[in-house]
């Protein structure tokens, strides 16, 4: 049997798991992959959980303060679900920064 606290899943599974991880990784560029990591969640991930197909701060502050609000324990909501839309903000405004930083670093090499 497996080892206690070891995956329990074939080793094919866990094969195709770290492939799939790898290949997230090499997909993102380095910031947003690191980026992902440090948050826990992918930039997929996020914006599937604040349902926004594109970066726009405005729609992605918008469905947050509503997720946020409905998921609150007090009305009947779930803490986990309301930490899982926090994680989901914090990582697309991390990717918003990054984009920024990178456009700005676009405009100095342009100049020069």
């Amino acid at each position: 049997g497996a080892a206690l606290g070891g995956d329990s899943r074939p080793r094919c599974l866990r094969a195709a798991s770290r492939a799939a991880a790898d290949a997230r990784g090499r997909s993102e560029r380095p910031q947003s992959a690191a980026a992902s990591r440090i948050i826990g969640i992918s930039l997929q991930e996020a914006q599937q959980i604040l349902n926004v197909s594109n970066l726009n701060p405005e729609e992605i502050q918008k469905n947050y303060d509503h997720l946020f609000k409905v998921n609150d324990k007090s009305v009947g909501g779930s803490f986990y679900l309301q930490s899982k839309v926090v994680r989901a903000k914090e990582r697309l405004d991390e990717e918003l920064r990054i984009q920024a930083k990178d456009e700005k670093e676009k405009g100095w090499k342009a100049e020069t």
